[in-house]
């Protein structure tokens, strides 16, 4: 079969990327794949849809570093295809890289996913799943036992107001955006910077205040679900606890965290079971479930990211299990020929 991974661009892809692994996963099991960025879908006026795939040879690639410079150099080519002769259309873009410097393409995955989807192509994460997902508002759509106390605003008033019923602090965000970017702890209305870092997160819009959790000195946990299940192979679970460096509150690895093993209890097993229901019924094939404590932070449904570190940290490959899925889900679709909806066999 054909994967087509679609991403916000070629040029900042790298070796370490979850995205990277799936794609020399696919490779090896002898799959042909491609990329896809924002501006490479064409509609054309019989209504049929192409696609312009950055298109890499079948081979397999022993390392990382390998696959990304051919994906980079000219042994890569671009080739047009109909979107019939793509199996698998695998959304791994980060819609709020492109909020700002290019908005046209943040959503574009999800857009031209639905028109893929309508004409027999398997798409995942679903995109009428991920376009209830575009901001962190979605996640309050799951149960209030996992999630930690949270407000949503942009009067300085009420986030004063809910700042003073924390007195363990609380944490400052935008509603849109990922990486860790623009994440404040705030100890008390008498900081005297609380005006600034109001200024400065309020200006990408909606703020998120939620009560600081002590745990998170100890970092979060990555867990990785798959078909709303955690993603496990030989009895070890796709997670890693994600440690903040030293004076930080982000534990994300692109903000200098340290990603260590970490062991899966049933206390985290019954916080995934609980999300498990709307992550299935949204169709949402992989995820990645940001845990501390008893709550779950954020549920990254868009790029989910840490494979290749679980690799270093466990020597296990979760990527083949992925793709092994891929596969079934796929046979599943020609067996019912195209009578299931994508929706539904996304994260069956």
């Amino acid at each position: 079969m054909r994967i087509a991974f679609f991403v916000n661009s070629i040029e900042d892809e790298t070796p370490t990327f979850t995205t990277t692994s799936l794609a020399m996963a696919a490779l090896s099991r002898g799959h042909d794949i491609c990329y896809l960025t924002p501006g490479d879908f064409v509609l054309r006026a019989d209504d049929s849809l192409s696609v312009r795939g950055r298109v890499l040879p079948g081979k397999r690639y022993k390392k990382a570093e390998s696959f990304h410079a051919a994906l980079q150099g000219d042994e890569a080519t671009v080739e047009t295809m109909d979107i019939g002769e793509v199996d698998v259309l695998f959304l791994r873009n980060d819609p709020s890289l492109d909020a700002d410097g290019r908005p046209w393409a943040a959503h574009v995955g999800a857009m031209f996913g639905r028109l893929a989807a309508a004409r027999g192509t398997l798409v995942v994460n679903d995109p009428d799943g991920l376009s209830l997902a575009q901001n962190k508002l979605y996640f309050q759509g799951f149960p209030q036992a996992v999630r930690p106390r949270t407000l949503i605003s942009k009067s300085i008033d009420e986030i004063r107001g809910f700042i003073d019923l924390h007195k363990e602090g609380v944490i400052m965000k935008p509603l849109q955006g990922s990486g860790g970017r623009n994440v404040f702890k705030i100890g008390s209305t008498g900081e005297a910077n609380l005006n600034q870092i109001f200024e400065a997160v309020s200006g990408e819009g909606y703020l998120i205040a939620q009560n600081y959790l002590a745990a998170a000195t100890e970092g979060d946990i990555r867990l990785f679900l798959m078909n709303g299940r955690p993603l496990e192979k030989d009895g070890t679970y796709a997670a890693i606890r994600r440690v903040p460096a030293k004076g930080e509150v982000r534990s994300n690895i692109h903000a200098a965290g340290t990603a260590v093993k970490v062991e899966i209890t049933p206390e985290i097993l019954a916080i995934a079971e609980m999300v498990r229901p709307k992550l299935v019924e949204d169709g949402m094939f992989l995820v990645g479930l940001d845990i501390v404590g008893d709550k779950i932070l954020e549920i990254n449904v868009f790029t989910p990211g840490g494979l290749s570190v679980m690799l270093d940290l466990y020597g296990v490959d979760f990527s083949e299990n992925i793709i092994v899925a891929l596969e079934s889900k796929v046979a599943q679709r020609d067996a019912y020929d195209g009578a299931i909806a994508n929706r539904i066999l996304a994260a069956l």
